[in-house]
């Protein structure tokens, strides 16, 4: 099982503050992601630059070839949701720094990246 950072809005479309765990899901990429359902991940709000969800991957990758961008999609399963980007912790509690995200779709977390993520994602909950 791998673990990864699924990364949300772009700088055009940013999300907004409030999230509901109907808002995640599917999760879309430009090109075959390297996702394997059963893996998990934390949810990043780019231009928020915050983690704001824990997830585990549904279902396998699928392609849409109707669509020019985002052909790729799979499902997902909210497994926490921190419903307010402005309580959510910095994407630096997991290890991550935003300028090492590029212009990806997804990143592979180490496990203690992932670890420590959740962490301070249950401390925000329980806040």
């Amino acid at each position: 099982m791998d673990r990864w950072l699924l990364v949300r809005g772009t700088g055009e479309r940013p999300l907004r503050e409030r999230v509901t765990p109907e808002s995640l899901q599917r999760h879309s990429s430009t090109r075959r992601p390297s996702v394997q359902k059963g893996d998990l991940a934390v949810c990043y709000a780019s231009v928020w630059q915050v983690v704001f969800a824990l997830v585990e991957i549904a279902g396998h990758p699928e392609n849409d070839p109707e669509r020019e961008r985002w052909r790729w999609s799979f499902s997902l399963r909210p497994l926490l949701v921190l419903p307010d980007l402005r309580e959510a912790p910095p994407v630096e509690a997991g290890g991550v720094f935003p300028r090492s995200l590029g212009r990806h779709s997804y990143v592979r977390l180490t496990s203690e990246q992932y670890e420590a993520a959740a962490e301070a994602l249950t401390a925000a909950t329980q806040r």
